[in-house]
């Protein structure tokens, strides 16, 4: 496959429980990691709070997150690593690349995330049509923004490569 985009790092990492104040506890209270912001969806089924490590472009979302209603699906806490999130530098032809190849994507297409940034889930299921999958994890792609794609050319041209 000729890729048509790049995966620039990780965005986030979304861990669930049926009550998110222990994850805050050891991510917050524990771990030092500063709240920037919550999210609410009564469509995902989630009450999210943003926590990040890191700094600048290079800075990592953990989104600690709990249900809204636990008898509704998607259930956020099942399992409790829910997602991974990925830097692309164009999500576009990711998704485009990726479909053709067979990939299995989750309903409801790109859209905007939590973050305000344009997403797309990877199934973590493949199907007769679209075998290859997250092989049981979800994969969110995220497209990067400007200041990020910078950061990781300017970081692969001091390294001499890509």
């Amino acid at each position: 496959m000729s890729r048509k985009f790049r995966v620039l790092g990780v965005q986030q990492i979304a861990v669930g429980a049926s009550d998110k104040s222990a994850l805050r506890r050891l991510w917050v209270d524990l771990l030092g990691l500063p709240l920037v912001g919550n999210f609410r969806s009564e469509r995902e089924n989630v009450d999210e709070d943003i926590a990040v490590a890191g700094v600048g472009p290079f800075r990592v979302e953990i989104d600690l997150m709990q249900p809204l209603d636990p008898d509704r699906k998607p259930r956020v806490d099942q399992p409790p690593l829910n997602h991974v999130g990925l830097w692309v530098d164009d999500l576009p032809a990711a998704v485009e690349a990726l479909t053709a190849a067979g990939v299995r994507f989750a309903p409801g297409g790109i859209r905007k995330g939590a973050a305000g940034h344009d997403v797309c889930f990877i199934h973590p299921r493949g199907n007769e049509e679209f075998p290859l999958s997250g092989e049981g994890v979800l994969i969110e792609l995220v497209q990067a923004p400007p200041e990020v794609i910078r950061a990781y050319e300017e970081a692969q041209a001091r390294q001499g490569g890509e």
